[in-house]
């Protein structure tokens, strides 16, 4: 369906800040927040004379009774100039991503199967499940080092646990690039990993 298609949203300094939906962007034209920019010679639109405009040869629409709207591919927002700062969510997938797969104290590499994941504090000790408190332990560390500190089972971390952040600023690599957003959108924005 068009309205859920992606549509690219600028700040106001033409800087990339997220994807959308179609229908949110219209949306946004519409209620003058953003405006729609042409993807031939990269002009600016409101909502009227966006919808004035004819569709590009193959171009997708939105139709309504009495018109044939053109879908907004990029649009830029008339007021907000910042750039969302972007969270990395603590989950296993990213767990793993941050730790390289590699056991934090032994450095083995074993595969998935044989890494856990351990509290350096231990949940019954009131350490929690963060970025700041988990590794990857493969299961012979882990077990050595069970339900104590690093210290009472005299061991050793690799590295530090810490909250990772994205290298990019845009979190977009989960649609797929079109053209006109080449402008904009850098290959660095695409190919998103963690950094240190």
């Amino acid at each position: 369906m068009v309205l859920s298609e992606p549509t690219l949203v600028l700040n106001r300094n033409w800087v990339p800040i997220d994807v959308t939906t179609v229908m949110d962007a219209v949306c946004k034209v519409y209620e003058g927040v953003a405006r729609a920019i042409h993807p031939a010679d990269y002009t600016l639109h409101d909502f009227d004379s966006w919808a004035s405009l004819k569709a590009l040869e193959g171009q997708p629409c939105i139709h309504t009774a009495t018109l044939a709207i053109p879908v907004p591919e990029i649009i830029v927002l008339a007021r907000y100039t910042g750039v969302p700062e972007r969270c990395v969510t603590f989950s296993r997938r990213n767990l793993y991503r941050r730790d390289h797969y590699t056991c934090q104290y032994c450095g083995a590499r074993p595969g998935t199967e044989e890494l856990t994941i351990d509290h350096v504090v231990p949940r019954s000790r009131g350490g929690g499940s963060n970025w700041t408190n988990c590794v990857l332990a493969c299961v012979s560390c882990n077990r050595k080092k069970a339900d104590r500190s690093i210290e009472e089972a005299k061991m050793v971390l690799k590295r530090k646990p810490y909250k990772p952040r994205w290298t990019p600023r845009l979190l977009v690599a989960r649609v797929p690039m079109k053209t006109s957003w080449e402008r904009f959108v850098s290959e660095a924005y695409w190919n998103v990993e963690l950094a240190e």
